[in-house]
């Protein structure tokens, strides 16, 4: 078994939410997948620092996200 690219760490934050969600849908491309859209980056945030805000939100989707389409684009053959 070849070892892949390393996989980037949960985003933290929408800059490397977005580098995040670049790197996935490349990874996709080069293999010719097609992956279910990302999660929308909020747009209702308040910036009060609410607890639950929509970034939190946003931020586990992500992971999720990124959980799925690890585990497709691992199990997937060239």
């Amino acid at each position: 078994m070849s070892a892949g690219p390393a996989w980037p760490g949960r985003a933290t934050d929408l800059n490397a939410a977005r580098a995040l969600v670049a790197w996935v849908q490349q990874q996709a491309q080069a293999r010719g997948m097609a992956l279910r859209a990302p999660p929308p980056e909020p747009t209702t945030c308040c910036g009060r620092g609410c607890n639950g805000c929509v970034w939190e939100g946003f931020y586990l989707a992500t992971e999720t996200w990124r959980q799925e389409a690890r585990q497709r684009l691992e199990s997937s053959t060239f």
